[in-house]
């Protein structure tokens, strides 16, 4: 009885021990990490300004792409689209809301395709554009290419008024409203110049 009284002794002390040890590991492991840490470190104002020039690049970037083709003068602003043949320059001042192609207002318009064409930069605004005068002069192409000319002049002006957001929303919504689009048709063949470009398909004579 007595040996094992001793043992049972034993084994608590040794318990005890590894306890204390413990705790005392974990004293120190605190005070190593209260040593170890160390204040966040501040980025370099050098470093700070060369960030800030970056972002000032980057938006003088955007800037200039949005006025491309667009000037200004004394509160006016002139913008100029194209498409095909057809060239169209606007001029954009503040008015009564008044919207001219070649001189005629735009709700006179027959064609009600051209017309929603033509009327789509300010459906998607979303803003009070009536605060400004739209004159457009169109010249060369068909009906569609001259559409699609003033629709880009009137949609660059817009931009010029309202700011960044309208550019990425007429980016997302069609790029040509912003965009010169450079594609041609191909030239007609002369065999079968009528028909179109691309040669008749090979025939079997037997």
């Amino acid at each position: 009885m007595v040996k094992k009284d001793t043992k049972v002794k034993e084994t608590k002390k040794r318990k005890i021990k590894a306890v204390k040890k413990t705790e005392k590991l974990k004293e120190k492991a605190k005070e190593t990490k209260k040593m170890v840490v160390k204040p966040k470190e501040e980025k370099p104002k050098a470093e700070k300004k060369v960030v800030k020039k970056i972002e000032k690049k980057k938006e003088k970037a955007v800037i200039k792409e949005v006025k491309k083709g667009a000037k200004r003068s004394k509160g006016v602003i002139f913008t100029t689209g194209k498409r095909k043949r057809a060239v169209a320059r606007a001029s954009i001042k503040p008015g009564s809301g008044k919207i001219l192609i070649n001189g005629e207002p735009l709700d006179n318009m027959k064609n009600e395709i051209l017309k929603l064409r033509l009327k789509e930069p300010f459906i998607l605004t979303e803003k009070d554009f009536k605060s400004h005068d739209f004159m457009v002069k169109v010249k060369g192409g068909g009906i569609f290419g001259q559409t699609d000319a003033a629709r880009q002049a009137i949609a660059r002006g817009l931009v010029e008024i309202f700011g960044n957001e309208l550019k990425q929303k007429f980016m997302e919504y069609d790029r040509n409203l912003l965009v010169y689009d450079p594609r041609r048709t191909e030239p007609h063949k002369p065999p079968r110049s009528s028909q179109g470009p691309r040669r008749y398909k090979q025939r079997s004579k037997r």
